[in-house]
């Protein structure tokens, strides 16, 4: 719990001003081309490995990076490093919803023999305000949807800024600590912590990691995932 204060304690204005205008929901990134919006490309699909699927907006899909420099990339590399028998796949769109999220569970969870889903999504919900209970409805149904599929969830928080109201601050970062209790899933509660608001880790849109920052937040996703990959 020390470690949500501290993470909340960090962000700042500035950053979630900057974060409101980009991380795919900004008009720049709604007027970008379509391939950039797609899932970046992944290591081929082999369909007698299990997979380890990567759902989520700009932050999964990599935007603004090679496909080599993307977490999904990165982490393949790594489990591949620990003698892990995974395949990663990058099922990233950047602008994503929690409700675009929903609304494509369905044919990413058709793919043959997968295990477990890392579900990072939230913070465009954030930027256009959409209420807590849809959220958490959103997420509900998404995580639901993966354990009738016997697929474990990773979940991924996030956090917000005071600046969107105490209320909603709390209850939205709330949201994610609850679902995963209630569904006693693994939780990594603030995906970017340690390279929010860093300028040498971010792009210069001071929202979306660069190459360093991936890094940094691959190790994240892995330290939290690792422990259910001997499940």
């Amino acid at each position: 719990m020390r470690d949500v204060f501290r993470i909340i304690a960090v962000i700042s204005f500035s950053f979630f001003a900057l974060l409101m205008s980009g991380c795919g929901g900004s008009a720049t990134a709604t007027n970008s081309s379509a391939a950039e919006r797609k899932p970046l490309a992944t290591p081929q699909v082999r369909t007698d490995r299990p997979k380890i699927v990567a759902f989520g907006d700009s932050l999964t899909a990599g935007f603004g990076l090679l496909e080599k420099e993307s977490y999904p990339y990165l982490l393949q590399e790594k489990l591949k490093a620990d003698g892990h028998d995974f395949e990663v796949v990058n099922a990233g769109v950047s602008g994503d919803t929690t409700l675009g999220g929903l609304e494509r569970i369905d044919w990413v969870l058709e793919m043959d023999n997968v295990k477990i889903l890392i579900l990072e999504l939230g913070a465009n919900d954030m930027m256009r305000n959409v209420p807590v209970d849809k959220l958490r409805t959103n997420l509900d149904t998404i995580i639901k949807k993966a354990k009738a599929k016997n697929v474990r969830v990773l979940l991924c928080g996030m956090v917000a800024p005071p600046t969107m109201g105490i209320d909603y601050a709390r209850d939205f970062m709330k949201v994610f600590s609850d679902l995963a209790y209630e569904h006693k899933l693994d939780y990594l509660p603030f995906l970017l912590d340690g390279v929010a608001l860093k300028k040498e880790l971010n792009q210069a849109d001071g929202i979306h990691p660069n190459p360093e920052g991936t890094r940094l937040m691959t190790e994240n996703v892995y330290k939290a995932l690792k422990p259910m990959l001997t499940k």
